[in-house]
């Protein structure tokens, strides 16, 4: 019987692209790595590199956000934390000095305490200063 543990991952993602104008194509890829400490938080480490990939290739960046959206956010620059609950593994926050944290505080409470973002689902914990996030069910 064989026994491991996954203790990194990594993931890539590409696009190809062709400029009409110019008669070029342009190909990027991307590619990310990270260390998993609770290998039940797989998908979710997984996920969160997906998203931030799917962002690059998208031409959009998390240092500079789009001036038309309000309010902007990064998860990237939020401390969160593994927690288990009755419905399984997710991830919690409560970094109340982040500006980002506020901002997505703000922007959960425009949408009643729950959101989907990214291929996550966020909601509000009834204390008002707690954020959860898991992977959201496709």
């Amino acid at each position: 019987m064989l026994s491991f543990k996954v203790v990194k991952i990594t993931v890539g993602k590409g696009k190809t692209s062709e400029d009409s104008q110019k008669g070029e194509w342009t190909r990027a890829y991307y590619e990310l790595e990270a260390e998993i400490s609770d290998e039940s938080q797989l998908e979710l480490a997984k996920g969160s590199l997906e998203s931030l990939l799917t962002l690059w290739l998208g031409g959009e960046t998390l240092s500079e956000p789009e001036k038309t959206q309000e309010p902007w956010w990064s998860p990237a620059k939020i401390k969160w934390e593994a927690a288990d609950g009755p419905n399984g593994p997710y991830e919690r926050s409560e970094d109340v000095n982040s500006t980002d944290f506020k901002l997505m505080l703000k922007d959960l409470q425009a949408h009643n305490g729950k959101l989907r973002r990214e291929g996550f689902f966020y909601w509000v914990f009834t204390n008002g200063s707690t954020v959860g996030r898991k992977l959201a069910k496709r």
